[in-house]
This record gives structure tokens, C-alpha cells and sequence, in this order.
């Protein structure tokens, strides 16, 4: 099945979403157009799954990231190894965003999808809060920080800057700036210099 949707994110992500079909993600994948029907009654099955494989690798590369540090990482270190993550800075995750962004297309008329995508997106934003409630017990950052408001407004600032990234607008230094200068105005000292 993970051939399958290695199939359809090669298709997406050359053609776009709409260009996806079964006969299409058969034929790249090498195998019967019924094979894929036997796994996927229809194409939004096929893409929903597509979706959730792609959401489950990004999650194994960015715990593998935080598993190959020898100390513990801080917060703030965490936080931005996850933002990092998230932007488009290797050709691997170049295509996946483009993927990202066909789903997220999608999702405005298929309410499956976008039922996927909000419980993805508060996923991140459960991790990113209890990231800054873990850097309040350890100091990190200020007890008077607002959690919420700040977790709102840096994932609002990544998710924005991960489409500019991809279309070139900003380069990823740049916006590995801006994310470092909203961390250090919701942690007490930078870890990174400017």
C-alpha cells in the first residue's frame, strides 16, 4: 500500500490533485488498477490515507530528530526543530508541501479531509502548547505568558511562512529568522544567535 501513496504524491505533486486518478497512481505504482480498488473504494479514500502517511512521516522525521540529541533539549530547541520540520527546505519536504497544499485545497469541499486536517492542525498546536507550558516549569519562559495566544501566533507564523518558502518568496534563512526572533520573544533568553 505505501507504494500506492508514494504513487499518488509523485502524481500530485507533479500535476496537481485533480490530475490524480487510479488508473494514474496504477500505473506509477506498477500494479492493477483493481489492486488499488481492492485498498480504495474511492479517490478521496486513496487520499485520505495518502494524507495521514505523509502526516506520519513527518511526525517519525521530526521524533528521530529529537531522539538523536545526546542531552535533553529544551523547549525552545524543540519547538524549533519542529518549525523546521515544517518548512519546505529539503526536496523531500519541497513535495510534500505541495501535496500539503493540494489537500488542503481539497479539503474546502470534502469535509472528511478537512475534519483530517483540523485534528492535524490541533495536534500540533496541543505539542506546541505543552511545549510552552513545559518551558513556564522550567523558566524558559515567562509564568505571565498567555499560552494560547502565543502558540496561535507562532503556528499562524509558520504555517504562513511554510507557502512562501515554497514559492520562493522567502528563503528558508529568512524564515528561520523570523521564527527565531518570535521564540525569543516568548522565551526569556535565545538559544541561537541572531
Amino acid at each position: 500500500m505505501l507504494e500506492l501513496c508514494h504513487a499518488r504524491s509523485a502524481i500530485t505533486a507533479q500535476y496537481g490533485l485533480e490530475a490524480v486518478s487510479v488508473r494514474d497512481v496504477a500505473a506509477e505504482a506498477g500494479v492493477s488498477v483493481g489492486l488499488v480498488q481492492h485498498y480504495f473504494k474511492t479517490k478521496d479514500e486513496m487520499l485520505l490515507f495518502a494524507c495521514r502517511y505523509m502526516i506520519e512521516r513527518a511526525n517519525a522525521r521530526t521524533q528521530a530528530l529529537f531522539n538523536s540529541s545526546p542531552e535533553p533539549q529544551s523547549a525552545r530547541s524543540v519547538l524549533r526543530g519542529l518549525f523546521e520540520q515544517m518548512l519546505p527546505l529539503t526536496e523531500e519536504r519541497r513535495v510534500a508541501i505541495r501535496v500539503w497544499i493540494a489537500f488542503l485545497a481539497r479539503a474546502v469541499v470534502k469535509p472528511e479531509l478537512g475534519v483530517f486536517m483540523q485534528q492535524t492542525h490541533m495536534n500540533t498546536h496541543i505539542f506546541i502548547a505543552a511545549q510552552l507550558r513545559q518551558g513556564q516549569r522550567t523558566g524558559e519562559v515567562e509564568d505571565s505568558i498567555d499560552v494560547d495566544r502565543a502558540t496561535r501566533a507562532i503556528f499562524m507564523l509558520v504555517e504562513g511562512l511554510v507557502s512562501h518558502v515554497q514559492i520562493g518568496h522567502y528563503t528558508g534563512e529568512q524564515a528561520m529568522q523570523a521564527i527565531d526572533d518570535r521564540l525569543d520573544e516568548v522565551f526569556r533568553s535565545p538559544t541561537y544567535p541572531p
